[in-house]
């Protein structure tokens, strides 16, 4: 890949190698990045979703690099659109979340950036398995509209800082997050957007999620900063 930080306000294509085939990624990054942000979407979204490409500009906005990938393959992807067979596959999505994370730290310079996963739906009980493997080098995890309560074997394991955000009317999904909370032994905060929906389609409940989730991660990022400097 070409040197990344000359290329101001693009989208840099992004192909991590996948056995026989690829992974592929939407990759931006703001002048002086305070971190790096990787989505971990589920249930039949991509990087291509209007939803997730807003959010990532938004982060981009405060100082964010933000990296979009679709954890299927082009095949896999094609398979799940007919028959729905990978997008509840929380280890398979884990494995690929992890497998992303890992290939971020080895970049030569991307790797120097703290990492935070943000996880929607299936997406979210992913980054929680992948945070739960990686430990330390994930500096924290925000989930939106997700489903922790899929990664119940692992929630005690998470250590990085997280994050759950969920619409006051998304009854269901508040209630497993609620439950999923209770098992947590991380730094944990439940946000509720009052009168959201699961996608968050009401007026400003998604402008209320990216600045929630923005703050987290900044947060997070500046004490990774200034933990390394001390």
């Amino acid at each position: 890949m070409t040197a990344i930080y000359t290329h101001k306000e693009k989208t840099i294509p992004v192909h991590i190698p996948l056995d026989e085939a690829a992974l592929h990624g939407d990759l931006q990054v703001p002048d002086n990045p305070r971190g790096l942000v990787i989505f971990v979407h589920g249930s039949g979204s991509s990087r291509f979703s209007p939803r997730n490409r807003r959010l990532a500009k938004d982060l981009n906005q405060y100082g964010l690099a933000t990296l979009l990938l679709d954890l299927l393959s082009n095949e896999e992807r094609r398979i799940d659109a007919e028959t729905m067979q990978f997008r509840f596959d929380i280890p398979l999505l884990a494995s690929r979340s992890t497998l992303v994370a890992s290939w971020v730290e080895k970049h030569p310079e991307l790797g120097r950036l703290p990492i935070g996963l943000f996880g929607a739906s299936t997406g979210a009980a992913a980054a929680l398995n992948t945070a739960a493997t990686m430990g330390s080098r994930i500096r924290a995890v925000v989930s939106r509209g997700g489903r922790p309560d899929l990664a119940a074997e692992h929630l005690r394991e998470v250590k990085a800082p997280t994050l759950l955000i969920v619409g006051g009317a998304d009854h269901t999904v508040l209630e497993l997050n609620q439950k999923a909370m209770e098992r947590m032994q991380c730094v944990t905060r439940l946000h509720i957007v009052p009168g959201a929906t699961h996608l968050f389609e009401e007026r400003g409940a998604l402008q209320e999620v990216t600045n929630a989730a923005a703050e987290w991660f900044v947060d997070a990022f500046t004490q990774r900063r200034q933990q390394a400097a001390s």
